[in-house]
């Protein structure tokens, strides 16, 4: 494999607005291009928004959801990619033939789709399915991976998406600043936001803090790091409906240390250079071939009943 140079990018979404969000999108993906990245990465619902419909019925959320790959804005987002020669990740809620509804991420390149992925553990409406398969495909020579926001947080998923061959994780987000029973946790006040110009440090402080980053810190790198892999992390800045939300989309190397993190309120991107010597240098590496999945295969495996609550949904 030959180094790789991916970008992570954040920006302000706009509520159910797709022609809106599509021209953020072409325009951060023309410019990391210009740069000579050859992906780059939006976060969760980026070409949809997000929060927003957690307040929609189900002939709501058809609505705004698309076929893919033949939907206008994969469509779209094809055409971006070929203008640009850039590969490009972006989310949207997918509708299938049955008008079942999911929650789904694509990669695209100027060929048409590359990969399609659907979420495992959606909650933020009852009329959104879960995905049933983890995905893993090639860019570039690079064997990659996707999960979606919560997915990251059941470990096991991250572990079987390496364990399929995944060096490159996706991670695409829209996270943080939300209450919890974590201590520290909750929203953050959009009057920071609407104030950014002139007092940054106060929203800077609630941003960083156990709202935001500090938690983030808690384990996000831990993923990258004991499974060896580069953790692509996107997430929107500024107000995704009525919540606000704080950026930090970064890329987190295997040895779980951040290369380049968006650190402004603005619509942005980092770029980092990506090199295979370091999957088989990092910890993570000698942890996967000293496995005895002898051992807790069956305890891994054995069966429960999956339960999920997420309080402020409802709010």
């Amino acid at each position: 494999m030959q180094p790789i140079k991916v970008s992570s990018a954040q920006f302000e979404n706009h509520s159910g607005d797709k022609n809106h969000n599509l021209g953020v999108i072409e325009k951060l993906a023309a410019k990391a291009a210009a740069e000579g990245s050859q992906v780059i990465s939006f976060h969760e619902c980026s070409i949809t928004g997000y929060s927003f419909a957690r307040k929609l019925s189900g002939e709501e959320l058809l609505g705004i959801a698309e076929s893919i790959p033949d939907g206008e804005s994969i469509q779209r987002l094809i055409a971006i990619s070929k203008q640009y020669d850039i590969v490009i990740l972006a989310g949207l809620f997918e509708k299938d033939e049955s008008d079942h509804i999911y929650k789904a991420y694509v990669c695209v390149g100027k060929e048409g789709l590359i990969a399609k992925y659907r979420k495992l553990h959606p909650f933020i409406n009852p009329h959104i399915l879960p995905g049933n398969a983890y995905c893993v495909f090639e860019l570039f020579g690079w064997k990659c991976g996707i999960l979606i926001c919560y997915d990251n947080n059941i470990i096991e998923n991250v572990r079987a998406t390496k364990l399929m061959g995944a060096d490159i994780i996706f991670m695409p987000h829209v996270t943080m600043c939300t209450p919890s029973s974590r201590p520290g946790a909750g929203f953050v006040d959009p009057k920071l936001w609407e104030n950014r110009q002139q007092d940054p440090t106060a929203l800077r402080l609630e941003f960083d803090g156990m709202k935001g980053r500090d938690w983030l810190m808690k384990w996000l790198p831990s993923r990258a790091y004991d499974n060896a892999v580069y953790a692509i992390f996107s997430n929107p800045i500024g107000m995704d409906d009525d919540q606000l939300k704080n950026g930090c989309s970064m890329i987190i190397d295997p040895f779980g240390d951040i290369l380049a993190e968006c650190r402004s309120f603005e619509d942005s991107f980092v770029t980092a250079e990506l090199f295979p010597f370091k999957l088989t240098e990092a910890g993570g590496s000698r942890y996967l071939k000293a496995r005895r999945p002898e051992l807790y295969g069956d305890i891994i495996g054995k069966s429960h009943q999956s339960e999920q609550k997420v309080a402020w949904l409802k709010k």
